[in-house]
């Protein structure tokens, strides 16, 4: 199932986690043991979610670092279906075979 422009994992953190718990990014950034920067970058959508920030989220706010990541990745693939033209790609294996005879 395709997501209709999903938020990007930092809307959602700074959203649902920091702004519930009155945490600055200063405050938060310490706790999570990155720099201020790198979170600023997170929550503003101009860095991802990777799997070692996935796991520093998860033991933070008590979630899964696989559901860091799927956020990440259903934001990726949003994206790229926007960007990405696929008019030039030829389908390839069984499929493409079966019409080929």
């Amino acid at each position: 199932m395709t997501m209709h422009n999903p938020a990007h994992p930092g809307e959602i953190i700074r959203e649902l986690c920091l702004k519930p718990l009155d945490l600055s990014v200063t405050e938060a950034a310490r706790a999570l043991g990155v720099t201020r920067k790198a979170l600023s970058e997170l929550l503003n959508g101009r860095a991802g979610v990777s799997p070692a920030m996935a796991l520093r989220l998860a033991k933070a706010f008590d979630t899964s670092p696989e559901s860091w990541m799927a956020m990440q990745q259903h934001y990726d693939l949003w994206r790229a279906r926007r960007a990405v033209r696929l008019g030039r790609v030829k389908r390839l294996g069984a499929r493409a075979a079966a019409g080929a005879g």
